[in-house]
């Protein structure tokens, strides 16, 4: 009974790391303080929703910018 409980526990988990999820697969720049809101203040709905948004719209660790193809003479 209570292996059944604790496995219904994680999807609950899941959705409630989901902000802290999200900045960590788009490679946020801001991953540390997104986690400590979640972490402390998202038990309010508001925190929660402000993490979601902050990691939503956070700027990536790395741009990727692919440079032109190298022009190449041929002898």
């Amino acid at each position: 009974m209570h292996a059944l409980f604790g496995l219904a526990l994680i999807p609950f988990g899941a959705f409630h790391f989901l902000p802290t999820i999200i900045a960590a697969l788009r490679n946020s720049r801001h991953l540390l303080a997104i986690f400590l809101i979640n972490l402390c203040f998202s038990w309010t709905g508001v925190g929660w929703v402000v993490a979601l948004i902050w990691a939503c719209t956070s700027e990536t660790k790395w741009d990727y910018a692919y440079a032109p193809y190298p022009y190449r003479r041929y002898y």
